[in-house]
């Protein structure tokens, strides 16, 4: 499996960004898909995750209300649109999948992972 991150760029606070997060190869049915974020000298960090049979979304407390995780299953796309961005927002995405449906917040417990893309808020 492949993952295939794209969306970053800058934005003002309060601005919007909506990343995408294209699977490829042979993607297996059961799964979870995640985001994690690096800021600027922190850990990689959870963001959401949501589980790809049943769409159940999960998000971190710091992201709650303001962004939200969906997938398609046709285009087999995670997608996270992110509203109301502050300048904390700002960090490396990454988009992540582990071959099972147990939603876990650790981003060890994910095998397979994109690129990453950059996410600029200015205040």
């Amino acid at each position: 499996v492949q993952l295939q991150a794209s969306g970053g760029g800058s934005v003002q606070a309060r601005g919007s960004l909506r990343l995408s997060c294209a699977a490829s190869g042979r993607p297996f049915s059961n799964r979870v898909m995640g985001w994690f974020r690096r800021a600027p000298g922190k850990e990689r960090e959870f963001v959401a995750a949501i589980t790809w049979s049943a769409g159940t979304p999960y998000y971190a407390d710091s992201v709650k209300g303001r962004f939200t995780i969906s997938r398609d299953n046709a285009e087999n796309t995670v997608y996270l649109q992110m509203n109301s961005l502050k300048p904390e927002d700002t960090a490396v995405y990454y988009c992540a999948a582990r071959p099972t449906s147990i939603v876990y917040f650790q981003p060890n417990q994910y095998g397979y992972w994109g690129q990453g893309t950059e996410v600029t808020v200015s205040s």
